[in-house]
């Protein structure tokens, strides 16, 4: 098995390295009964030259599936484990048995505790260890030396926001205050990011009359909404949602608002829906997903926070069939379980989310001077040759190692 192993790791090509300016990741979410390996997963991460990833859970086999690719990892420590990790001794224990074994070769950048825990089903339940969780795991990497290394902090979504438009008008639910103000505290006393799940289609789908779609879409066309109290100019409702989340940090914790940043832990758009879920097609998702990539290609900040980059985790990697609810939820991946694309979509990387290649099969090189030289990418039916590739070199993997063995 060691032997496998080694001759698997071989035959990957090389990821890209994040780097610390960075932009661009993608959600790697498994619920799903028909997903690939996670080597077929690192198989299209590699040619999309995305260097981020996040991860819903810390199993440790996909960590070491990450280990000494240069991929670094956003990980989560999952709902049900918030009580555990709550104290400093469970905390201490799951920090040493789970993540520390996989440092250095796994390059882990963020722990993010529990998802949309504050809106979630189970807030109640939850909410009372949040931070208490945050603070004992951060607490136990300080004692490894590990907390320069990896940050802690947790995903909301925009529920927790009482109002969000105009921007400058947001402020936080008042019955979340008591949470939230110290997890703020907590977020400028560690140097943690605020993450936010942000989707202007959730918008868009509840009032299709009063969202501009081509808004919603980020369309570059878009002559934007301006925002009367504070005179800035809205080109789209992404960047809109970012600063309402700043000016609510604001509102709440005014010392936190200057040393916190806000991250996009989650944006997407459904490529298919139930009859009810309005704009959830293909045509629509390309778009989207696309604009958010040239969005962050650019590597600008929101209108309130030009200076500072914008930072996004695109969901998702695949379509997950076991995702529960509405149709659309099993429809956000920009890959099929089969590894070809749901859609065509084409976009411009960061510069420093691309390879120094023009990586596999999934990725077609366009806008004239090829892709080492334009950095322009799109994802085409040409994907399909990805888990055909991977299964050859599987096969040959397998002969070899059987040729070892005798």
């Amino acid at each position: 098995m060691p032997l496998l192993l080694l001759l698997l790791v071989l035959l990957l090509p090389a990821a890209p390295e994040a780097t610390p300016s960075a932009l661009l990741g993608i959600n790697y979410g498994r619920v799903g009964n028909n997903l690939p390996p996670t080597t077929s997963a690192l198989q299209l991460l590699a040619g999309l030259g995305v260097g981020r990833v996040r991860l819903y859970d810390a199993d440790p086999a996909t960590l070491r599936s990450f280990a000494n690719t240069g991929v670094e990892l956003v990980v989560g420590v999952p709902d049900e484990c918030l009580a555990a990790v709550s104290t400093p001794s469970g905390a201490s224990s799951w920090v040493r048995s789970v993540i520390q074994p996989a440092l250095p070769a796994t390059k882990i950048a963020v722990l993010t505790v529990g998802n949309e825990v504050l809106t979630g089903p189970n807030s109640s339940t939850l909410s009372p260890s949040l931070l208490p969780a945050m603070q004992c795991i951060h607490d136990a990497l300080a004692q490894l030396g590990l907390d320069r290394q990896v940050a802690v902090t947790t995903a909301h979504n925009l529920g927790v926001l009482a109002t969000s438009y105009p921007p400058s008008s947001a402020y936080f639910r008042k019955d979340l205050l008591p949470v939230l103000c110290p997890i703020l505290d907590f977020h400028a006393r560690t140097g943690s990011p605020f993450l936010v799940n942000a989707y202007p289609y959730f918008a868009y789908a509840e009032d299709p009359a009063g969202v501009e779609l081509e808004y919603a879409l980020l369309e570059p066309g878009h002559g934007g909404v301006p925002d009367p109290p504070s005179g800035l100019r809205y080109p789209n409702m992404l960047v809109a949602q970012v600063d309402a989340v700043y000016h609510a940090i604001a509102a709440a914790n005014r010392a936190a608002a200057r040393a916190v940043e806000v991250r996009v832990s989650e944006t997407g758009w459904p490529s298919a829906g139930d009859g009810n879920e309005t704009g959830a097609t293909p045509r629509n998702a390309a778009r989207y997903n696309g604009n958010v990539m040239r969005l962050v290609g650019e590597g600008k900040g929101t209108p309130l926070r030009p200076d500072g980059a914008l930072r996004v985790y695109m969901f998702a990697l695949f379509n997950e069939n076991m995702k529960p609810g509405p149709s659309s939820e099993r429809n956000y991946g920009l890959f099929k379980p089969d590894g070809t694309p749901v859609y065509e979509l084409a976009y411009r990387l960061p510069k420093d989310n691309a390879t120094t290649s023009s990586g596999t099969g999934s990725i077609t090189g366009g806008g004239g001077g090829g892709p080492q030289n334009s950095g322009y990418y799109s994802i085409s039916a040409s994907a399909t040759a990805n888990v055909g590739w991977w299964t050859w070199t599987q096969a040959c993997a397998a002969v070899l190692l059987m040729m070892i063995a005798f």
